[in-house]
């Protein structure tokens, strides 16, 4: 995990972007006092469950973040990316840019409890992710905003939605990355400012190993460094920032 110091300004590209994005993903009339009256504690439970994970494990911020990104780019902001298999449809866990990537489920599950603790069956698994994902960048040393809200759980989830390609993998070229966001209504201004939220967390090895020991247009220094943590040949689930 980067030290706040050095993320908070890609932070705040990132909160503007969630904004933008993510706030208008949903066809559903969203609402920042969606539960001003049916759970005005929402906020509250949410956030004391996020910052007791963050400060256990600082990387767990970026992986809610991350978790919001993943679950909006696949049909919408549902929470489907949630859902576990079930005999009627193969979830979206598995899926190739999710499968022992994303996490934070555990942690997500928490919330849901803390929520149905001050108001069951009122606030959706959508608008946690949401809020989870607000809470994390500003925890992070990012800046605040309001979340709006109302969106609907999904009953279903898709393996081959997840798989069809609108995740960007991490080998994408600029022109594949444009196009992916473009087909999400998004400008390149978008595309530059949610991928400034990769500068906290962590990336495994097999993300970047052939960046830095392959291509000439990086600089040497900074694959020097990430080669320390990175060996070729060596593992690939070794993690660096």
């Amino acid at each position: 995990m980067a030290r706040p110091s050095s993320s908070s300004s890609s932070m705040a590209i990132l909160a503007l972007a969630f904004l933008v994005i993510f706030t208008s993903s949903s066809s559903a009339q969203l609402s920042t006092n969606f539960y001003s009256k049916s759970c005005p504690k929402v906020f509250t439970a949410v956030k004391s469950v996020v910052q007791s994970a963050v400060s256990k494990e600082r990387r767990m911020g970026a992986s809610l973040v991350r978790l919001f990104f993943h679950d909006c780019f696949v049909k919408g902001c549902d929470g489907s990316i949630l859902l576990e298999d079930t005999s009627s449809f193969t979830g979206e866990q598995t899926a190739g840019p999710n499968n022992n990537s994303v996490r934070g489920f555990n942690v997500v599950a928490k919330i849901k409890s803390q929520v149905e603790k001050v108001c069951p069956g009122i606030v959706s698994c959508a608008d946690i992710l949401a809020i989870a994902a607000r809470d994390s960048t500003v925890i992070l040393g990012g800046p605040n905003w309001n979340v709006k809200l109302g969106r609907r759980d999904s009953k279903t989830a898709s393996l081959s939605a997840a798989n069809s390609g609108v995740i960007p993998p991490p080998t994408s070229t600029l022109s594949n990355l444009i196009n992916r966001f473009k087909n999400k209504g998004l400008s390149v201004k978008d595309m530059v400012a949610l991928s400034g939220s990769h500068t906290i967390g962590q990336a495994r090895c097999t993300s970047f190993r052939a960046r830095i020991y392959n291509e000439t247009n990086i600089d040497s220094s900074f694959a020097a460094t990430r080669k320390k943590s990175c060996p070729f040949p060596g593992p690939s689930g070794n993690k660096a920032n």
